[in-house]
Formats: C-alpha cells, structure tokens, sequence
C-alpha cells in the first residue's frame, strides 16, 4: 500500500474527498513529525507509539579498509507497534 492507495482508503471510510483526505494525512504527517523533532512521545491508542531513541555512539568496522571507526551518537525515530495491533495482525 503507497500513499495514494492510503488517501483513497482515508476517502472511501470517512466520507472526505480524496483531496480533503490527502490534506488531513499530510496534516498528520506533519505533526507527527514535528512532535518528534519536539522530543515528544506521540500514542495512539490500538495503534502504537511514535518516540525518538538515543542511539550511543559505538565502534564499528569500515567494510572498505576494514579500519576501525567511531560511530557518532545520534537520535533515530522509532515506533512499536501496540498489543492491539499486534494481536490484530496476528489474527488474534
């Protein structure tokens, strides 16, 4: 599923044009990912959880030169997924 097959979905089971749909996922989009930026901790309840971890700064290998290498801490966005959905999926 792509984007546009998700904007159709949106239209069809809210009763929204598509080009009001396409808006209202944007708008989503969007927030999510400023609240990220934020360093906030987005939950949807029966869908899951939108956070930024702390990854540490760790040695690693060039596979090139096969050098070692430091590799810089940085910050990554992650979600996991919620029970309910899992069990969803799983047909549970």
């Amino acid at each position: 599923m792509n984007k546009t097959d998700l904007i159709s979905g949106i239209a069809e089971r809210s009763g929204l044009t598509k080009k009001d749909s396409e808006k209202a996922l944007e708008a989503f989009i969007t927030t999510v990912q400023e609240g990220l930026i934020a360093g906030n901790k987005i939950s949807l309840a029966g869908f899951g959880t939108f956070e930024v971890k702390q990854r540490a700064a760790r040695k690693g290998v060039n596979p090139q030169t096969k050098k070692p290498i430091t590799i810089e801490a940085t910050k990554a966005p992650s979600f996991k997924i919620s029970k309910t959905l899992k069990d969803m999926v799983a047909g549970k």
